[in-house]
């Protein structure tokens, strides 16, 4: 998933996604675990659109902050 398309996505969007990502990450790492795992770099893109996720939110969370410490 590209930055882009996160940032087009909603607050509550956002969140949903992180939820499915993490539960798949569990899944992928029990796979991982019991030898069954197809595909290991899988893993490692889903770790990766998590931090991108994490990232865009806290993008928003400091502009906020920084537009309501401009107004006061």
């Amino acid at each position: 998933m590209k930055t882009d398309d996160i940032r087009k996505m909603s607050a509550e969007e956002r969140l949903k996604k992180l939820e499915e990502l993490r539960e798949e990450l569990v899944k992928l790492r029990l796979k991982a675990a019991v030898g069954t795992l197809e595909n290991p770099g899988a893993i490692r893109a889903i770790r990766k659109t998590i931090a991108r996720i994490l990232t865009v939110m806290r993008e928003e969370e400091l502009a906020n902050q920084r537009g309501a410490g401009s107004k006061a």
